[in-house]
């Protein structure tokens, strides 16, 4: 079993890595393994609604000029997925905002029915409402949300910071225990032939009426 960690973050080894390398090892401790994926510093295309992926159901963005469609390739071998980010404007960062909305438009079938959790690095405040933010894409894929004792949050400036943050440090190793105790889960639930529920055909509705 896997789970891939994605590091939303501009730096590759800042707050955000450092809280995601706690969840990696508690992973890693529990059988598990683990990678952590950095989206890059470099500009993310936002989406533009064109539509090609759903066309041509290739699992890939039109658009191959950044780390997206990299990471669906890891995506489809993944049990499970942490997304991480700091916090910019009491929001998640616009790098990994264009990097998931693209990921989820066309890949989404590569998530479906995997556990997803995410995890937020802060100076101070803005915390939350980055997580709400965040956990609306597992929310809207048919995946499990994987919780800790707390939200997942961890607060500081400086990865040396981060570390002396003893609660938040706490927070990432439940949550990877928490993980890795559902991924086992469904392990088993597999073994027994427990399958993932049959969709419906999907409908799709708004709220003009002529």
């Amino acid at each position: 079993m896997k789970v891939l960690l994605i590091n939303g973050s501009p730096k590759e080894k800042g707050c955000t890595y450092t809280a995601l390398c706690e969840v990696a090892k508690t992973l890693n401790e529990e059988n598990i393994e683990t990678e952590i994926f950095h989206i890059g510093n470099k500009p993310i295309r936002g989406c533009i609604g064109c539509g090609n992926c759903a066309k041509t159901q290739s699992g890939r963005c039109v658009f191959n000029d950044d780390t997206v469609n990299v990471a669906l390739k890891k995506a489809q071998e993944a049990d499970g997925f942490i997304f991480g980010s700091p916090v910019h404007y009491a929001a998640a960062s616009g790098a990994i905002t264009s990097f998931l909305d693209r990921a989820f438009y066309a890949g989404k079938k590569y998530f479906e029915y995997k556990p997803g959790a995410a995890i937020v690095s802060c100076r101070r405040a803005g915390s939350t409402a980055t997580l709400e933010q965040l956990n609306k894409y597992f929310t809207i894929s048919n995946m499990p949300l994987v919780s800790s004792q707390y939200w997942c949050m961890v607060h500081g400036n400086t990865p040396e910071e981060v570390v002396q943050d003893l609660e938040g440090m706490q927070i990432m190793r439940t949550l990877g225990k928490n993980m890795a105790w559902l991924l086992k889960c469904i392990k088993v639930g597999q073994a027994n032939h427990i399958n993932i529920p049959k969709k419906e055909t999907k409908i799709q509705t708004n709220f003009i009426r002529k």
